[in-house]
């Protein structure tokens, strides 16, 4: 039997205090209400649904695309429908094509993540305009596996206000997802973060979320699991702290 560490957690009251999570950390930060990244995956068509329940007036979901496949976009336009969202379509080919020709006129040559790495950091330039026209805070939708692991762009996806999903597991954000109804579509989809073509996270992480979240749930898992994710989160330690600066009083 496969493992399933959801069956845990209640889902209705998961709901519940993330909505109402969500309203307390909107309003003290005197803001009023929150915008976000839709793509049209689990992760985000979940933050959709809840953003809208904390602020059905307010919630905004931003499409990106940039050099995106059509089913990424027809999913995402799916997802608002299926909740009844709010969005607004940014298509940012254009940007990235010129921005990415002037970085190579000054660095020639290629590199695949490193160019790939450049969509996460336009959408996320975007959806901080927004915010700021909107007077409303940028809501992440990044989950605990991405968090654990260091699974996220840094200033890209990971530049945010709020992380809604920051404490649950993918496979638990899969099931809260059916909770909330989501479409079957979105809930089969394999996770991508959408960089380039046929991209999956799992092929990226070298490992499945449901390996993964065993261990990160229960700290159990077989030796090659273990290695691989402590391996992770070594390598992108640096994505979860601030810059380092001298101590101050090294200076004086």
């Amino acid at each position: 039997m496969s493992y399933s560490p959801s069956s845990k957690l209640d889902y209705e009251k998961v709901n519940k205090h993330i909505v109402s999570w969500l309203k307390n950390k909107i309003l003290s930060a005197g803001k009023k209400g929150g915008v976000f990244g839709l793509s049209g995956g689990l992760d985000s068509t979940v933050t959709a649904a809840l953003l809208k329940q904390a602020f059905p007036k307010s919630s905004l979901g931003v499409i990106l695309p940039c050099e995106s496949s059509e089913e990424d976009i027809e999913d995402a336009y799916l997802a608002a429908d299926n909740i009844g969202l709010k969005v607004k379509e940014v298509e940012l080919d254009g940007v990235f094509q010129d921005l990415l020709s002037r970085l190579k006129e000054a660095e020639p040559g290629d590199e695949k993540l490193a160019e790939a790495n450049i969509k996460p950091r336009l959408r996320m330039t975007a959806l901080y305009y927004i915010a700021a026209r909107r007077d409303a805070l940028v809501v992440g939708t990044g989950n605990w596996s991405e968090l654990t692991t260091g699974y996220f762009t840094k200033y890209g996806d990971s530049g945010v206000d709020i992380a809604p999903l920051g404490r649950l597991a993918k496979t638990e954000v899969r099931e809260l997802g059916r909770y909330l109804d989501v479409p079957d579509k979105i809930l089969g989809r394999k996770p991508s973060a959408g960089l380039w073509e046929g991209q999956t996270d799992e092929s990226e992480l070298g490992l499945s979320y449901e390996k993964l979240d065993k261990y990160i749930l229960t700290g159990n898992a077989d030796d090659e699991v273990q290695e691989k994710v402590e391996e992770l989160k070594e390598s992108n330690r640096h994505k979860l702290k601030f810059p380092p600066a001298p101590d101050r009083e090294d200076l004086i």
